[in-house]
């Protein structure tokens, strides 16, 4: 199951009503723009968030995957040079209270990818259409939603009743949001103990950088952070290094990396005072094998600071 943002604006209350996304195969230049190609990606049982001007104002399932079928809507926001367009027909959920973006954007922030990020770094939507949207960002989404939308009505219930049909949507929307949650944390869960398994034998079970051993105090820190990674990096032991709980968080937080060759790097916002604080060493060199090189340089390039 895999989760998206789509970027609806003008488009939201008529494909909201048709039951659908929809966006054109190519632009009027004869290109597939990344966000309408990632239509195709979309199958039965994908959950979507949809982003209408700040908010995001429902969630829905997939009931088909993608289809190509003849242009029948127009879409005035998108030039189409093409006779056909993706189509993928959903079952929405509005949301009683949407979840303003900017107004939780602190906490959404960190969990953004580098790469086809849906939102830009002001938390204004970016252009487009479809987005990818990884499982720690849907776990911050569907969290926020859950305070808006539901634990907020229990509440309500105390003092006042719903009508049958308000209960009756409800109903349908919290099995829903549970179901996400619980399948996406089941994801990352397989995934994280597969990665941490297969790392450990890599690195003889101890820190690269203090070789301490104690498991309870090793973390196995990915090089390509998860919200950046794809399905097959996320679970390959090579896209990461093993280190104590001080080294890890030094290292995912961009104040240490290493370079293709494997030495050490120390973020200029260290003072040389405190290197044997943190007990790192500028002369420092690791093991590192052929796989681990394109993912320390990632690394090194993109979180390193």
């Amino acid at each position: 199951m895999k989760s998206f943002v789509v970027m609806q604006g003008e488009t939201y209350q008529e494909e909201r009503e048709l039951g659908i996304i929809t966006s054109p195969q190519k632009d009027s230049g004869g290109q597939i723009p990344h966000s309408w190609l990632r239509m195709s990606e979309v199958n039965e049982g994908d959950r979507i968030f949809h982003y209408v001007k700040g908010s995001i104002v429902a969630i829905s399932v997939a009931k088909t995957g993608c289809q190509l079928i003849p242009h029948t809507i127009d879409m005035e926001s998108q030039q189409d040079s093409s006779d056909n367009q993706y189509v993928v027909e959903l079952e929405y959920q509005e949301l009683e209270e949407p979840l303003n973006v900017f107004s939780y954007f602190n906490e959404i922030l960190p969990l953004l990818p580098i790469k086809y990020s849906p939102f830009q770094q002001d938390g204004s939507g970016n252009p487009g259409y479809l987005y990818p949207c990884n499982e720690q960002l849907v776990i911050k989404l569907l969290e926020i939603i859950s305070d808006l939308n539901i634990y907020r009505v229990d509440e309500e219930q105390l003092e006042l009743a719903i009508g049958t049909v308000r209960r009756t949507e409800r109903n349908n929307f919290i099995p829903m949001v549970a179901e996400m949650e619980s399948e996406v944390k089941l994801t990352m869960r397989k995934g994280q103990e597969k990665f941490r398994n297969d790392l450990l034998p890599l690195w003889e079970n101890k820190c690269a950088l203090c070789g301490i051993e104690l498991p309870i105090l090793l973390k196995a820190s990915y090089s390509k952070p998860w919200k950046d990674s794809t399905q097959s990096e996320r679970i390959d032991p090579y896209n990461g290094i093993l280190l104590c709980c001080n080294h890890d968080a030094l290292y995912t937080q961009g104040y240490i990396a290493f370079d293709g060759r494997g030495r050490l790097h120390i973020s200029s916002s260290i003072p040389e005072d405190d290197y044997l604080t943190y007990n790192i060493n500028p002369k420092k060199k690791i093991a590192r094998t052929e796989e681990n090189k394109p993912y320390f340089k990632w690394h090194k390039r993109n979180i390193f600071h």
